[in-house]
């Protein structure tokens, strides 16, 4: 992850598909950080059958969620809200299922019960959408 004000030139030679995030980093993530999700270490997540990732070592939010099949996560609200991009598998809740490519943005004290029957791995974001 890129703080604002530096510069890149990304490329593949063979082609690739790129999520880009603009304007991800909070005032408090400075400094340039790279991690390898192919290699990093999986920690356990609040319930069985979630483990994560975090993406930064600086400031919070932003944290890749591995869901095993038939993984359920507790209902509870979002506090400045989330967003979530489904990497690959089905992401689930109350309000719809999400294959892999969506993209959801919750609103701050929005409120679901995620869960996923197939497996999935998701991009997390939360506590950026207070406005």
């Amino acid at each position: 992850m890129s703080p604002p004000g530096s510069s890149h030139a990304p490329f593949s030679e063979s082609g690739c598909t790129l999520f880009v995030k603009l304007r991800h980093l909070g005032p408090d993530q400075v400094e340039r950080e790279v991690i390898d999700t192919k290699t990093a270490p999986w920690f356990q997540g609040m319930v069985a059958g979630l483990t994560v990732m975090p993406l930064m070592r600086q400031g919070s939010g932003s944290t890749l969620v591995r869901w095993a099949p038939q993984t359920y996560f507790n209902p509870h609200r979002h506090f400045g809200g989330e967003e979530i991009f489904v990497v690959d598998g089905v992401f689930e809740d109350e309000h719809g299922r999400y294959p892999a490519g969506t993209w959801l943005r919750s609103p701050h004290m929005s409120q679901h019960q995620p869960f996923s029957k197939e497996g999935c791995t998701i991009f997390v974001k939360t506590g950026h959408l207070l406005m």
